[in-house]
């Protein structure tokens, strides 16, 4: 008999206020989800009681079969059920789960949930994110109220549980995802092709060039012109179109010429010169020949 009663309480043991339990879902309400504790009695987590994401949707975020785990807050309702709270559960572990998602580098789905000064809102295991109007995007963000409602894949960038600060960031994903897509296109170029861009900068050292396929790539000064320049200015000016050869690719690098364009233009000119200049004497020379003969 004692061993019976010893099989009850740890079957079915009494629970108390603030004990965290995982049970498995076992229906899903219009405000309210049941759960299954093996206990004694089912728990049940009203809707408030599940996140503090306000767009978040029971109906499609939580299926039966799902393990839940939430904190006792009240150990019997009106109706014999054990109330809990996924929420305060989530805050008791969700800041261990963000530092290590922070330390993974790990990118999360995510929603944006509210718009804020300097930045929006989007939560991440239950827990308020902010996501500075900087690390949005690569370019500068305009209109944040634009980003409401869109779905951002993001990496959490700070985690201070004490201050209860959670940051989060697109921006990097966005530049690794850039990177990829300009070292395939640099895959693709080849040395001596013939580019053409607009001169998007000027520095003491050379001309970046952005090119129409997207990419970047860099006139040195000594690659502008034949003759010998103080400064890039000089010559060149923001906004210009330009013609250019590839002379080097390295490390996702693109090295430009002009200098080697006007190199072959003025071979070119020489060559039209030596050719007319060729044709002229063989036409002076049969005209010569002709004047002195005369036909009846």
């Amino acid at each position: 008999m004692e061993k019976m009663q010893d099989l009850f309480d740890g079957e079915f043991k009494k629970v108390k206020e603030g004990d965290i339990l995982t049970g498995t879902v076992i229906s899903v309400g219009e405000e309210e989800v049941y759960v299954d504790l093996h206990t004694y009695a089912e728990g049940v987590i009203s809707k408030e009681e599940l996140s503090d994401d306000p767009n978040f949707d029971m109906r499609s975020q939580i299926k039966e079969g799902d393990e839940i785990t939430a904190t006792v807050i009240k150990a019997a309702n009106e109706n014999d059920n054990i109330v809990l709270s996924k929420r305060e559960a989530n805050e008791l572990v969700a800041w261990d789960v963000l530092s290590k998602y922070k330390e993974d580098g790990t990118v999360l789905d995510v929603k944006v949930s509210g718009i804020v000064n300097a930045g929006v809102i989007a939560y991440v295991e239950g827990i308020r994110g902010f996501i500075p109007a900087s690390k949005l995007a690569l370019e500068y963000v305009e209109d944040l109220n634009t980003y409401l409602g869109r779905n951002l894949q993001v990496q959490v960038i700070t985690v201070d549980e004490e201050a209860k600060k959670c940051v989060l960031s697109a921006k990097e994903i966005l530049f690794e995802q850039e990177r990829q897509k300009n070292n395939s296109k640099i895959a693709k170029l080849e040395v001596g092709s013939i580019v053409e861009g607009t001169v998007d900068s000027l520095q003491s050292y050379g001309a970046f060039i952005a090119l129409d396929n997207g990419l970047s790539g860099l006139v040195h000064v000594s690659q502008i012109c034949e003759k010998r320049i103080k400064s890039p200015a000089s010559v060149l000016k923001v906004g210009e179109r330009v013609t250019a050869k590839i002379i080097k690719i390295e490390n996702n690098k693109i090295s430009l010429s002009i200098k080697a364009l006007q190199n072959v233009a003025e071979v070119s000119l020489e060559e039209e010169a030596f050719e007319y200049k060729q044709t002229e004497e063989v036409s002076t020379g049969l005209g010569s020949l002709l004047s002195g003969l005369h036909f009846d």
